[in-house]
């Protein structure tokens, strides 16, 4: 058999998981990280280089993703500046502060905290009460989303999308200017990550993710768009519910 052909069969896994998770991700404004890194390491993908690979990769399909939602309206530019300058900050602040700390030690009490967010957007959508309002917390949120983020390899999405929605911020806007800030957060933190790793975490499983990722990227935002507020509520809820129980599960089983 041509090698080639031999090594394209071996991607298809991680083309696929990149492909998946950036729908979710692009249509709910959360959970790229968590599902390719789950997935990633049921496919025998070392948990190190699983976390390498998703934390390069996003920065790519952030910006195709952000484009996306940008072309269907779907970005809210007085919001995304007021999350983005703070979560830069807070991402730089994270990688360079925080390196030598371990953020295994707050990070079941986040995971909690996300927990009750995910069964509160959840009642919401169930009462009906999608009624929209402008967000008063932002800029803090940005900084804390940007730096739980940096120092404990994920949580823009879940912590800044879901707690906009809290606070009363239209769904489809809310996740689409979520994922375009999370862009300039993801690339100041991985552009450090780069330059002290250097490009050897790209793999094959790595490229998988890129491949599939930007691929999916236009169907995330095509979805924010046509899908109605209190089925994306509803979905928010659930995803976040879900994924911080398996990372709560995860970090108090060790």
């Amino acid at each position: 058999m041509d090698p080639t052909s031999t090594e394209l069969i071996h991607i298809v896994p991680f083309v696929a998981v990149g492909f998946a998770a950036q729908v979710v991700d692009g249509a709910l404004g959360m959970a790229f990280g968590v599902i390719s890194n789950t997935l990633l390491i049921s496919l025998g993908v070392p948990p190190a280089a699983a976390s390498a690979g998703v934390h390069s990769v996003e920065a790519f399909t952030t910006a195709v993703s952000g484009i996306s939602h940008a072309i269907h309206r779907n970005v809210n530019w007085r919001l995304f500046l007021r999350l983005m300058i703070p979560g830069v900050i807070g991402g730089a602040l994270g990688a360079y502060v925080l390196s030598n700390i371990d953020a295994a030690v707050v990070k079941p009490f986040i995971l909690a905290y996300l927990t009750g967010i995910g069964l509160y957007l959840l009642i919401r959508a169930w009462r009906h009460t999608t009624a929209t309002r402008e967000p008063k917390v932002v800029e803090p949120l940005g900084f804390i989303g940007g730096f739980l983020d940096a120092a404990g390899g994920g949580g823009w999405g879940p912590v800044v999308t879901s707690n906009l929605l809290v606070q009363g911020a239209a769904p489809r806007t809310t996740i689409g200017t979520v994922n375009t800030a999370e862009f300039f957060l993801t690339a100041t933190i991985s552009a450090t990550f780069i330059t002290q790793l250097g490009w050897g975490a790209f793999t094959m499983a790595t490229v998988g993710l890129l491949i599939g990722g930007i691929c999916a990227a236009p169907f995330g935002a095509m979805l924010a768009k046509r899908v109605p507020a209190r089925t994306l509520l509803t979905l928010v809820g659930v995803i976040l519910t879900l994924t911080s129980l398996w990372g709560l599960y995860q970090a108090v089983a060790r």
